[in-house]
């Protein structure tokens, strides 16, 4: 795999542009990195709960450490380790549902699995903070989740836009219906992050709640790991069919002594694709078919598109079809919104055009990764229908290699994905490729030992 890259002159550290292939072959084994969902998720959870917490695997990454500054600035104690593998460990003492800093300003770079909890925990706390994060962070929607908490009498005020970080936290007083409960509404179309920053906050309260989801809810995989990390931290929700969520009064956390973190189920997407199109067979270890994260099934469509997949509780493989050609699906990706970036990159390698639908979510993550996906997979040539919840794509008649590159929006799933590319018969340049720091700082030295 051809590498060479340009040094950006603000930030040695950081490369402006990567030029990778053309390659011809994928195949052996990778490790993957905690998954960013978990990783974030038990930080909080630990952080909240009764005892100590070590958590093994942790993902080490911009995102992690933006909570785990962001928990110490709140006055919890997180010490790093290491389990002598190459993983990380962090031994969080919980403070069992109050933090001792009681006012705050916090730095959430762009980490929405972080500022959205937070947001709703703080809310709860009694204290002052403000909470605020890169530019992309601000034009990040927020709305749903502050009009809920304030549903609950909770003070949380804008300082920009409306709608939008950075926000203001003040002490506020949760109000309780006559029978001592709390009910409240949240859309369901909105980012299912702010569902989970309600259930991981709610049990803080004590009394009975009940949360009533308006309309379909999106992401539900996301909420099945919510629920099952609350589970292991000792809080039980009932899951009323994603229509409603019921906690029982007296919910508390308390620390599971040890819990380890999953690999990162969208990270193997990049991998297992360089197995169905390089040939393979690509295997990933870190997660496999006893995954709790949703994006684990990006292996079924990756099958359905005619890939070879196989799998163990901790493992999957893909190779190439015995065609050695991809198909065209029409898939509805709601369960793997953020995996299925990747089949849009693979559809450049299959017969008939790929229509990936119910992926709205897109256009409020890091960057609107609908339209950047539609303009970026136009430069390579392929014909691109772009609308508000889907993208249809038709590969190339003609490869392209634009002049300018590959553009990444500071969006690490966009270096990530369009690394797969380089299978095409042209170069191909990335830039800024070490925005893929976010979550997987190493990816492009795990990428080469696959495809090199």
């Amino acid at each position: 795999m051809s590498d060479s890259a340009t040094e950006s002159q603000s930030s040695p550290a950081r490369p402006a542009q990567l030029t990778l292939g053309p390659l011809t072959r994928a195949g052996g084994s990778i490790v993957l990195p905690g998954s960013k969902s978990i990783s974030n998720r038990v930080l909080l959870l630990a952080a909240l709960s009764r005892g100590k917490t070590l958590v093994r695997d942790l993902l080490d990454s911009d995102d992690t450490r933006v909570m785990l500054t962001a928990l110490a600035e709140l006055g919890v104690a997180c010490r790093p380790g290491d389990d002598g593998k190459g993983g990380k460990d962090y031994l969080v003492q919980g403070v069992g549902g109050a933090f001792p800093v009681r006012e705050a300003r916090l730095f959430m770079g762009n980490a929405g699995t972080a500022i959205r909890p937070l947001t709703a925990v703080l809310a709860l706390q009694g204290g002052s903070y403000a909470l605020s994060g890169v530019p992309r962070m601000h034009e990040r929607p927020i709305g749903d989740l502050v009009d809920t908490l304030r549903q609950l009498g909770a003070r949380v005020d804008y300082l920009g836009n409306d709608g939008y970080p950075p926000l203001a936290v003040r002490p506020g007083e949760v109000r309780t219906g006559e029978d001592g409960g709390i009910r409240i509404q949240v859309r369901g179309s909105a980012s299912s992050q702010f569902l989970t920053a309600l259930l991981m906050a709610l049990p803080l309260t004590g009394k009975p709640v009940l949360i009533e989801v308006l309309g379909e809810l999106i992401s539900k995989p996301y909420i099945d790991i919510t629920l099952n990390l609350m589970r292991r931290f000792g809080v039980e929700v009932e899951n009323r069919g994603y229509a409603a969520f019921a906690i029982p009064a007296g919910a508390g956390y308390a620390a599971p002594d040890t819990v380890y973190v999953e690999g990162d189920a969208s990270s193997a997407s990049y991998f297992l694709t360089a197995g169905a199109i390089g040939g393979g067979p690509v295997r990933v270890e870190g997660v496999g078919s006893a995954s709790i994260q949703g994006d684990i099934r990006f292996a079924e469509a990756l099958a359905a598109m005619g890939a070879v997949v196989e799998s163990g509780p901790n493992w999957i493989q893909a190779s190439a079809p015995a065609s050695a050609k991809l198909r065209a699906v029409e898939l509805d990706c709601n369960h793997i919104p953020d995996a299925a970036m990747t089949l849009a990159v693979a559809a450049l390698f299959a017969q008939g055009t790929t229509r990936l639908t119910n992926i709205a979510s897109w256009r409020v993550k890091e960057t609107d990764r609908i339209a950047a996906m539609a303009k970026e997979l136009a430069k390579l040539g392929a014909a691109v229908e772009e609308g508000a919840d889907y993208l249809a794509v038709t590969p190339p008649q003609a490869w392209k290699t634009p002049a300018e590159g590959i553009d990444t929006y500071d969006d690490h799933r966009m270096a990530m994905c369009f690394s797969l590319a380089a299978f095409g018969p042209l170069p191909l340049r990335i830039n800024d490729p070490g925005c893929v720091a976010k979550t997987f700082p190493d990816y492009f030295e795990a990428f080469r030992h696959v495809a090199g």
